[in-house]
């Protein structure tokens, strides 16, 4: 060990490790210290975490006395506004994916990224349109339905519980791989910025954020997804622009990456038909993710419907876009070093193009995208084993003290669970991501649209379609070649909606109270 002239210790052993990374001890230096300031860098970073960190437990702090119920723990008794409801179900939707998987993917292929752009796009803005003022008034005016398991059993009069049971599974078993790819983001965060262990950065950014699930429930989880939304937005204008101008300008960029990379500037370079069709058909996985529908469902009124839409899509779309202008620019930048992990590429830029302060800001709004959305995931889990395991099979007379207990002690045990899950290093976020997004698309996709819009849907419908979709969702996966190649919501979500037009027309007709309550829904959600 030798100590170099401002006073950093050089290592030979990590130097060799620099070298295997591509990486000089020169960079290393720039990266995590700074050529001027020195160790600036890192404390200013960990300063920047420490009072956003605070900040999110402050938040978590104040709710706590706000939340009496479980209808306040679980969906914040119907009080959002469309801002907080546009930015928290834009901000829990995206995760860390849209800072690090996104930009990863675009640094890779380049442009011809964009097609999970355009699909999520439409998808989120039909998700606006058609789904959330329908699920807004369905859900009050069928028995006031406070989670997704819920609202089925009401909305089809299941007593057999069978529908709310197996809903609520479903979603224990897709959220604990979705809050894994959110830890997974949150190590790498972690271990990319102070140069922790991986396993030390999983724990540390685990702990904040079951702290505040589980102090402050929904109102919580949304204001904090709120701000959280602020700040990724703001990250995602400032980085790619940045990046573009520190390569010399968009026309520079280009002829960088044409002459590096010339694929890179061809949206169909690399791809098939299948190609495109599974990138597009990320839109599909909208219509049947419990921790973005449930923002629908706590809406104050389904006239802020239109207003939230307007919002959430001007923030997506521009959060999307500068995510692929990240990752395109990182193409040019990076020519010479390129980066061993493609999705550190915005932390790469956050470290390398700002101040020691920015960075910190930077650096906090990918923990905000991770943090955003492991939030919700982990509510909405332990919703499912309050008031759908529990209070429904195992304890009919819980009061509602102890179901809030329940929610927040399954916060912890489905956390250590996905944790678990996240301990290897080389997971991918866009690979865990991928799995349960389609999971949640083709099992409760086609099951919600049916049952807002289709009054003939029966309880043998809905319940046929949960399982054939999920079911194919996970056999699928594990074939590969040819035509399974297709992203496994494409199948499962035309499985779904197969298995609950078949089912439902070879069971009765609904009852007269059923059909009654539709066209009661129906009328409510225009009012």
């Amino acid at each position: 060990m030798e100590v170099t002239g401002d006073g950093l210790e050089r290592d030979d052993d990590f130097l060799a490790v620099c070298a295997d990374a591509g990486i000089d001890f020169a960079f290393y230096r720039y990266v995590f210290y700074g050529e001027e300031n020195g160790k600036m860098m890192s404390t200013a970073t960990l300063v920047t975490f420490i009072v956003y960190l605070a900040g999110m437990l402050a938040i978590g702090l104040f709710f706590y006395r706000m939340t009496s119920n479980l209808s306040d723990y679980v969906l914040g008794g119907r009080s959002l506004g469309p801002g907080v409801a546009a930015l928290s179900a834009g901000a829990s939707d995206m995760s860390g994916w849209l800072l690090l998987g996104l930009p990863g993917a675009a640094y890779v292929s380049g442009f011809s990224a964009v097609w999970i752009c355009i699909g999520l796009s439409a998808g989120a803005y039909l998700n606006w349109q058609f789904v959330a003022r329908r699920l807004r008034a369905y859900t009050e005016v069928s028995r006031n339905s406070i989670t997704i398991p819920d609202y089925l059993e009401n909305r089809f009069r299941d007593h057999s519980k069978m529908l709310r049971v197996i809903s609520a599974f479903v979603i224990l078993l897709f959220f604990t791989f979705y809050a894994s790819s959110g830890m997974v983001a949150g190590g790498k965060l972690f271990e990319n910025s102070f140069g922790l262990q991986y396993e030390a950065a999983l724990w540390i950014g685990a702990i904040v954020i079951i702290s505040y699930t589980f102090l402050g429930g929904f109102l919580a989880v949304s204001w904090t997804d709120f701000v959280q939304g602020i700040l990724m937005f703001i990250a995602l204008l400032i980085v790619p622009i940045a990046a573009i101008s520190e390569v010399g300008g968009w026309s520079e960029a280009v002829d960088k990456v044409g002459s590096i990379k010339p694929d890179g500037l061809d949206v169909f370079a690399g791809t098939t038909a299948i190609g495109i069709i599974s990138s597009m058909a990320w839109g599909l996985g909208y219509f049947g993710q419990p921790h973005i529908i449930t923002r629908f469902m706590a809406l104050r009124s389904t006239r802020d419907v239109p207003m939230a839409r307007l919002i959430g899509m001007v923030w997506m779309i521009a959060g999307l876009f500068g995510a692929i202008f990240t990752g395109f620019a990182g193409i040019a930048y990076f020519a010479d070093t390129p980066l061993k992990d493609s999705e550190t590429v915005f932390m790469d830029f956050s470290s390398l193009l700002f101040n020691p302060w920015i960075s910190g800001i930077l650096l906090a709004a990918i923990l905000s995208a991770i943090m955003s959305t492991i939030d919700s995931q982990l509510l909405v889990s332990s919703s499912a084993v309050a008031e759908d395991f529990y209070k429904a099979v195992f304890r009919k007379g819980a009061g509602e003290k102890e179901l809030v207990w329940v929610g927040r002690i399954s916060v912890i045990v489905i956390a250590l669970i996905a944790i678990i899950l996240a301990m290897n290093p080389e997971s991918s976020v866009l690979d865990l991501v991928s799995y349960a997004w389609g999971g949640f698309g083709a099992a409760f996709g086609p099951v919600i649209i049916l049952s807002l819009f289709w009054k003939r849907m029966t309880r043998n419908g809905a319940l046929a379609g949960l399982i054939s979709g999920a079911a194919t969702v996970v056999i699928w996966e594990k074939l590969k070649g040819g035509i399974f190649d297709l992203y496994e919501i494409v199948p499962g979500f035309l499985v779904c909606t197969a298995a609950i037009i078949i089912f439902s027309l070879a069971s009765s007709s609904p009852d007269k109270e059923i059909e009654e309550e539709f066209e009661k829904a129906k009328a409510s959600s225009f009012d």
